[in-house]
C-alpha cells in the first residue's frame, strides 16, 4: 500500500472520530427499532384488538387479514423509495447535517401518526413517513461515516451501522416482550413512543458535528474542508501525515471532477461508473435476497405459526445472535480477513441455513422437531449472515462508489433494495399466512436459491479494496483494474500526496506547510 504508515493510527487514539460515527449511525436504529416493535404487534392482542379482528384458530385468538399485514410491513419500504427519489437533488445543495436534521423532523410527525391511528390507513400514513426518513437517515449517515473515517479503520467505524440495527432489534422486540401483556393500547403505543428519543437524540448531537470534508472538496470549499478534517481527526497525526490525507482527497477529487464535471443521474450508468453502480447495486440488495426481511418484518408472528414455543423470547434470542455476530465480525475484517472473503463467507452461510430450514419443514411439516431445527438454524443464520456478511454491506455500499457520484449510487442501490423489500413484505403473507398458502418455513427453498445467486455475483464482480482510501479506489476502477489484481495493484494516488507534502517540507516553510498545501489545491480544484 501506497498510505503513509503515520496515517495508520492506533484505533482508540481515533476516538474522535470513532464517537462522532457512532453518533451519526445512531440514526439507523430507528429502522429496527421500528420493524422489530411492528412485527411483535401482529403477536399482540392489544394491537390486533384495533387493527385486527378475532379468530379463534390462532394461539392468540385474533388475526390480521393478509391484506392488511401487507399494508403494515411495505408501506414503510415505500416512504423509503420516495425518500431516496429526494436525496440526491438534497445532496446537490445541502450537506449531510442538515439532512439529519430534516429526516428528524419527518421521523417526528410520523411516529405521532403511528401512535395516534386507529385505522390501517392512517397507520400506514405515517409508516410511509417513517419510511422517508430512514431513506435520509441511511443514505446520508452512512456515507458522512465512509467520508470521515480513515482508510485503514473505515470498515470497522462504519460497522457501527449494523451494531446500532442490532440494538435497535433487541430493545423493539425486548419492549414488545413486555409489552404484550399490558392491556388496550398501550401495549403497542407505548415501544412507538419510545422511538421518538431516537430522532430527538440524534438531532441535538448533530449540532456538534463537523461537515464531511470530502462533500466541502466536492462544493468547491477547501479551507471549510480543512477545518473539518482537523476537528474529525484532532491530534491523532503529525502535520505532514495530516497535509497527506488532505492532498490525496484533495486532488483525487478534483481529478475525478476534471473526468466528468457532472454529477448527473446518467453518469451512473457511464464508463468505469456503471461498474461501481452495479456492484455497489448487488452489495444493498444482498440484505433483500439474504431472506432478513421475512424476519424484520414478520419475525414473531412467523414463529408463532410455525410453532414454536415463547415466541417472542425466540425473536430475543435472534436479535441477541445478530448483534453478537456483529461484534464478533467487527473484529475479524479489523484484525484477520477482507470485504470479499467475508461476504462470501456470510452469504454462503446463510443459503446453507436457509437451505437447513426448509429442508426440516419440508420432511416433517408441523412437528415440534421441525419447529426446534428451524429456531436453531433461523438464530444461526442470523449470528453468521451478520458476522461476515451485513457487517460489511454497510462500509462497501459507500465506499465502491465515487465521491461526485456517492449520493447517487447509494439512494439508487438503496431505492432497489427498499423495492425489493416493499416486494417481500407484500409477498410474504401470501406464502405464510394459514389462511393463504401457508408454505411455513418451506419459504425458506426462495432463499436459499437467492442467496446462492448472490453468491456467484459477489464471487464474480466484489473486489477487495480493505485499507485503500477512497481516492485510490476511485483510482483503481479508473483504471480498469481487475479482481484479482485489486489486493496488490500500486496506486499512484497516495504517493504522489506524500511526495507533495514532502517537496513543501523541504522548503522549510514548517510553520506553513499545511496551509501552503490548501492553497496549492485551491488552484487544482478550480483549473
Amino acid at each position: 500500500m501506497a498510505i503513509s504508515t503515520e496515517r495508520n493510527t492506533h484505533l482508540l487514539a481515533n476516538w474522535k472520530v470513532i464517537l462522532i460515527c457512532l453518533t451519526m449511525s445512531l440514526a439507523v436504529c430507528q429502522w429496527s427499532f421500528d420493524n422489530a416493535t411492528m412485527a411483535g404487534f401482529q403477536a399482540i392482542v392489544g394491537f390486533l384488538e384495533v387493527f385486527g379482528h378475532p379468530d379463534p384458530t390462532t394461539p392468540t385468538g385474533w388475526n390480521l387479514d393478509t391484506r392488511d399485514q401487507q399494508l403494515i410491513a411495505s408501506t414503510l419500504n415505500i416512504g423509503i423509495i420516495l425518500g431516496q427519489c429526494l436525496t440526491g437533488v438534497f445532496a446537490s445543495v445541502f450537506g449531510r447535517r442538515p439532512a439529519i436534521w430534516l429526516a428528524s423532523c419527518i421521523a417526528f410527525v410520523g411516529i405521532g401518526i403511528q401512535i395516534g391511528a386507529t385505522s390501517i390507513s392512517v397507520l400506514c400514513v405515517g409508516r410511509v413517513l417513517v419510511g422517508m426518513s430512514n431513506a435520509f437517515f441511511f443514505t446520508f449517515t452512512n456515507i458522512y461515516c465512509v467520508e470521515a473515517t480513515p482508510a485503514h479503520l473505515r470498515a470497522v467505524i462504519s460497522s457501527l451501522f449494523a451494531v446500532w440495527v442490532g440494538i435497535g432489534a433487541i430493545v423493539g422486540t425486548t419492549l414488545d416482550n413486555y409489552a404484550a401483556t399490558w392491556p388496550g393500547k398501550q401495549s403497542y403505543q407505548t415501544p412507538l413512543a419510545a422511538l421518538y428519543a431516537i430522532p430527538a437524540v440524534v438531532s441535538v448531537l448533530v449540532v456538534f458535528i463537523p461537515e464531511s470534508p470530502r462533500w466541502l472538496l466536492v462544493q468547491n470549499r477547501p479551507a471549510e474542508a480543512e477545518v473539518a478534517l482537523r476537528k474529525l481527526r484532532g491530534d491523532t497525526l503529525e502535520a505532514e501525515a495530516f497535509a497527506e490525507e488532505l492532498t490525496e482527497m484533495t486532488t483525487g477529487i478534483a481529478e475525478e471532477k476534471a473526468l466528468a464535471r457532472s454529477a448527473a443521474f446518467w453518469g451512473l450508468f457511464r464508463g468505469t461508473d456503471l461498474r461501481r453502480t452495479i456492484i455497489t447495486i448487488g452489495v444493498v440488495l444482498s440484505r433483500s435476497a439474504s431472506g432478513a426481511n421475512v424476519f424484520v418484518g414478520y419475525m414473531t408472528y412467523y414463529f408463532q405459526i410455525a410453532g414454536v414455543d415463547d415466541p417472542f423470547k425466540v425473536s430475543i434470542y435472534y436479535c441477541v445472535s445478530s448483534l453478537v455476530g456483529v461484534f464478533i465480525g467487527m473484529y475479524l475484517m479489523y484484525k484477520h480477513f477482507g470485504r470479499r472473503s467475508m461476504m462470501l463467507t456470510g452469504t454462503a452461510a446463510a443459503g446453507l441455513c436457509m437451505f437447513g430450514a426448509a429442508l426440516a419443514d419440508t420432511i416433517k411439516p408441523g412437528s415440534s422437531e421441525s419447529a426446534k431445527t428451524m429456531a436453531g438454524l433461523v438464530i444461526v443464520q442470523a449470528f453468521m449472515y451478520s458476522c461476515f456478511a451485513v457487517t460489511l454491506s454497510w462500509p462497501l455500499s459507500s465506499e465502491i462508489p465515487s465521491s461526485r457520484l456517492r449520493v447517487l449510487t447509494v439512494s439508487l442501490a438503496q431505492g432497489i433494495d427498499s423495492f425489493f423489500a416493499w416486494l417481500i413484505a407484500f409477498c410474504t403473507p401470501y406464502f405464510i399466512n394459514s389462511t393463504a398458502l401457508n408454505w411455513g418455513f418451506k419459504y425458506m427453498w426462495i432463499w436459499a436459491v437467492s442467496n446462492a445467486i448472490t453468491f456467484v455475483f459477489f464471487y464474480i464482480m466484489l473486489p477487495e479494496v480493505k485499507g485503500r482510501s477512497l481516492e485510490e479506489i476511485d483510482e483503481l476502477f479508473q483504471k480498469r483494474v481487475s479482481i484479482s489484481d485489486f489486493p496488490h495493484y500500486e496506486c499512484v494516488s497516495s504517493t504522489r500526496a506524500h511526495d507533495m507534502v514532502m517537496q513543501e517540507a523541504r522548503k522549510g516553510e514548517n510553520g506553513t506547510q499545511i496551509h501552503v498545501q490548501v492553497e496549492s489545491v485551491e488552484k487544482v480544484v478550480d483549473a
